[in-house]
């Protein structure tokens, strides 16, 4: 079923997907300090808290008997269960935002974005690339918190949340964090046009 945005609203809905390690949560924060109307969308969740994220800010924490209850009253645009955890983003939260003209930024991954662009049209999808293979290895390896064998199995991950970059209506490289963030101010301002190409070799970073 298509969903249109809610009459009357003046908003616009943004997805914004990356693989781990490529710096999209401080693009992503960079943004929402920068332009007063644009908000993060903040999604519902089963896992427990990890230490400083707080209700409501970082995640709406909730049980899994709450959460399928929600999915079971179509609350939810879009929801997954991953590693034996739900998250889904809320359709109230987002219309409600919308209405008040806000520009909604939607942290989600590739399932999700299809997901929204199936239902919602209208969304603007972006999709964030590392410059290469070997700076998005550094990066994970750089937090310095991970085995080789966790960094092999992210660096995986990655590459397969990467090779749906095409299904997405724009790409930026985080390869300058401040070139980045222009180009997604750009986009976000309705000027696309203003964006730099893609002169990376993606065929190359998704090479094994």
């Amino acid at each position: 079923m298509t969903l249109q945005s809610p009459a009357g609203a003046s908003g616009r809905l943004f997805i914004l997907s990356a693989a781990s390690g490529t710096g999209k949560t401080s693009l992503a924060n960079a943004l929402v300090e920068l332009m007063p109307d644009v908000e993060f969308s903040v999604s519902h969740t089963t896992r427990a808290p990890r230490p400083g994220e707080k209700y409501g800010v970082h995640y709406f924490f909730v049980s899994h008997a709450e959460f399928e209850a929600m999915i079971a009253a179509g609350q939810f645009l879009e929801h997954a269960k991953v590693f034996d955890n739900y998250y889904g983003t809320s359709r109230a939260q987002v219309e409600q935002r919308l209405m008040q003209g806000k520009r909604v930024i939607l942290d989600i991954d590739w399932q999700g974005a299809r997901s929204i662009k199936a239902r919602m049209p209208q969304a603007v999808s972006i999709f964030l690339l590392p410059p290469s293979r070997a700076a998005l290895e550094e990066r994970l390896t750089r937090r310095g918190q991970d085995s080789r064998t966790v960094i092999a199995g992210r660096m995986a991950k990655a590459m397969a949340e990467i090779s749906h970059y095409s299904e997405f209506d724009h790409v930026v490289v985080n390869d300058d964090f401040e070139a980045a963030l222009a180009d997604l101010r750009a986009i976000i301002a309705g000027r696309p046009a203003a964006t730099r190409p893609v002169n990376i070799d993606i065929a190359a970073l998704l090479r094994a």
